[in-house]
């Protein structure tokens, strides 16, 4: 039973490593600015 317990920790753990690493692996400053909408219409 201790083994099963261990088996779903280390599951969880590499499954929770791995969604970490997707979100904040990519950019070194985190995420990007927001782009300015430039194609405004001015009336």
């Amino acid at each position: 039973m201790t083994l099963l317990l261990l088996e779903a920790l280390g599951a969880g753990l590499i499954f929770i490593g791995i969604i970490w690493w997707t979100m904040f692996h990519g950019r070194k400053n985190g995420e990007l600015p927001p782009e300015e909408n430039n194609d405004k219409k001015e009336d």
